[in-house]
């Protein structure tokens, strides 16, 4: 699948933080889903259970932390605006220190998809994804 735009680095700064949020949202998901397919052949309850216990606000704000010192000074000023994003919800049985930076996480990889920088892409997830 192609991207029907290639953002540059200057109109992501210009993009609201949490519309990256909500592409890496989406992308990180799909990374999930398929590393877990890949792995077990199970039903699709099965499978979506498994891909809810590593696609949410606590495991996320973990995998933040992970990468977050391995982030370049863009990737850093991504991930902090959208921690002081104007976030109108939580995440229920999380607290919000961990959905800002599970939101954080999510921007970097909205970031990442949307200026098409695939390989490194791939780094920050492999990186986040090491010991789940």
């Amino acid at each position: 699948m192609e991207l029907s735009k290639i953002y540059s680095d200057e109109e992501i700064l210009n993009t609201n933080p949490l519309l990256l949020a909500f592409v890496g949202d989406a992308v990180f998901t799909l990374y999930a889903r398929e590393k877990i397919t890949s792995v077990h052949q199970t039903n699709v309850s099965s499978l979506s259970k498994m891909a809810s216990s590593v696609v949410n606000a606590g495991n996320q704000y973990k995998m933040f932390r992970k990468i977050e010192p391995e982030l370049t000074d863009f990737e850093k000023d991504v991930a902090h605006r959208a921690r002081n994003a104007n976030i109108h919800s939580k995440a229920k049985n999380y607290s919000v220190t961990e959905y800002i930076y599970a939101t954080a996480f999510e921007a970097i990889i909205g970031y990442l998809y949307l200026t098409n920088k695939k390989e490194r892409l791939e780094q920050i997830l492999k990186l986040s994804w090491e010991n789940v």
